[in-house]
């Protein structure tokens, strides 16, 4: 193994601490990424009750907010909960962004890895080749199966490469199919949420106190 990684030369360096970096970014998104961690089960349900019955307090939303991305879409509705609906989905889809771009964080690291890794691999192979052939000009031919060798060992590069981007991609994509996934159910929930919010007669004495109060204000 050493003496592929010899073979190689330098690009092998940065081709090395890219697979190091992207295993390290995958086996970091397993974790994070997990269905009870975003999703926990039952949330959804348990704080349609909390909304149904009216016992909403500050303490209960910042507990909800921490508990994960799914408690922190549902706690922005929470808050939200006295206006208009346009209004509550508007403040969802803002949280929502964010959430997103937190779930998606190191992906497009991965993604660069994947990209990179056989540009990398391409350049330590014609690299290699480079000086193979310089070596040839300088002492001739020489040896066939020594140029055969010289050839394999400048190839190492591009195997290198491919083998580090190809999991890279998979994982790439495996990981915002994810998230998109998480993402869908999320919006069922906070969808389900605000029809709940919706029967309430509070939330919707102020729904329909809103378009008064503007026609007032443009009289």
């Amino acid at each position: 193994m050493w003496e592929l990684v010899k073979a190689g030369g330098w690009p092998m360096v940065p081709l090395l601490l890219l697979g190091v970096l992207a295993l390290a970014i995958v086996l970091e998104r397993f974790w994070s990424l997990r269905r009870n961690e975003v999703l926990p089960p039952g949330l959804g349900q348990e704080v349609r009750n909390w909304a149904a019955r009216g016992k909403l307090d500050a303490s209960h939303i910042e507990s909800l907010r921490a508990n994960s991305p799914l408690g922190a879409l549902l706690a922005a509705a929470l808050e939200a909960r006295n206006r208009p609906r346009d209004q509550i989905r508007e403040r969802i889809e803002d949280t929502g962004r964010h959430l997103v771009h937190r779930m998606g964080r190191y992906l497009n690291a991965l993604g660069t890895i994947a990209s990179a890794g056989p540009l990398l691999g391409l350049l330590g192979t014609v690299i290699g080749m480079i000086q193979m052939f310089l070596g040839i000009l300088d002492h001739g031919v020489g040896d066939v199966n020594q140029l055969a060798g010289g050839i394999g060992k400048a190839l190492v590069c591009t195997a290198t490469g491919m083998i580090v981007a190809i999991p890279a991609l998979m994982f790439h994509r495996y990981f915002r199919a994810r998230v998109d996934g998480y993402v869908i159910e999320m919006e069922h929930e906070a969808g389900a949420l605000l029809d709940t919010l919706d029967g309430r007669p509070a939330v919707m004495a102020a729904a329909k106190s809103a378009p008064q109060a503007a026609a007032v204000a443009k009289a």
